[in-house]
């Protein structure tokens, strides 16, 4: 049996599926981890959102995951690159969006964690496995779109400490000077605005040291690998490629787009 952690998807459903026989997946033996954004700006957003319910083993939220259930539930528009409408159209989208709104935040197993974006450095992995544990409640319960109002809401999310772990967990990248997160910052690490930090590399930061953490979200970062973190997210959806590592012996694969 392997595990292999797969970067963001986005659609890009052929890719990942050439990515699938290099590694020659069997699913019955191996596990597949999927480190968020499983939806969005690739040409099959339904096809990827269907296999991942069937053959994934462990799926985190990501940003792209949060906007398809926004726009699903009426809070949010689409956008015009958004690649949504055959999900929202389809005749199984109730059972996949179900599916997907009762998925974690945060995987910690086998002395790794997974993330879509990244952690706070004022978090240990217990807090935020706390944070991740208490969203995931809300997402699964009766009033989840009364919480990604919120969410959505700029000025609720500022105040909202909660609110505020949630898009950390989605789309941290690059923290300044005091530690806060830099929210439209996407570039290539060496690309940063002066005195900021990726998330991964901030000082003091209280997570490191426990699971390793893999992540994705940050496709200008490429594939990364520190002992700390190893980030996943190569650029697929942007003409570049899917990764995927296997946990057993750090093997890395990398996948040419092909969608």
């Amino acid at each position: 049996m392997a595990t292999y952690v797969i970067g963001d998807l986005q659609g890009c459903m052929s890719t990942c599926e050439a990515l699938l026989a290099r590694i020659q997946h069997d699913p019955a033996r191996d596990q597949l981890w999927l480190a968020g954004d499983l939806v969005n700006r690739g040409p099959r957003s339904l096809d990827a959102l269907r296999w991942a319910r069937r053959q994934a083993s462990r799926v985190v939220l990501g940003n792209h995951d949060l906007h398809l259930l926004a726009v699903a539930a009426g809070l949010r528009r689409a956008r015009k690159k958004d690649t949504l409408a055959p999900i929202l159209a389809a005749p199984d989208r109730e059972e996949l969006l179900e599916w997907l709104r009762r998925q974690p935040l945060l995987v910690r197993e086998r002395g790794a964690a997974l993330v879509h974006a990244g952690l706070l450095p004022q978090w240990t992995l217990d807090e935020a496995q706390g944070y991740a544990e208490a969203l995931a409640g809300e997402l699964r319960g009766a009033e989840w779109r009364a919480l990604l109002e919120r969410y959505f809401d700029k000025k609720q999310r500022a105040k909202d400490p909660l609110l505020g772990a949630l898009e950390a967990l989605t789309t941290l990248r690059t923290l300044d000077a005091e530690g806060r997160p830099l929210a439209n910052f996407k570039g290539p690490p060496a690309e940063r605005p002066a005195g900021s930090e990726p998330w991964f590399s901030a000082p003091g930061r209280r997570w490191a040291g426990q699971e390793r953490v893999f992540f994705g979200h940050w496709a200008a970062l490429d594939f990364h690998e520190t002992p700390d973190a190893v980030g996943l997210d190569s650029g697929c959806v942007w003409g570049k490629s899917l990764s995927a590592y296997r946990l057993e012996d750090g093997v890395r694969f990398r996948e040419p787009a092909c969608d």
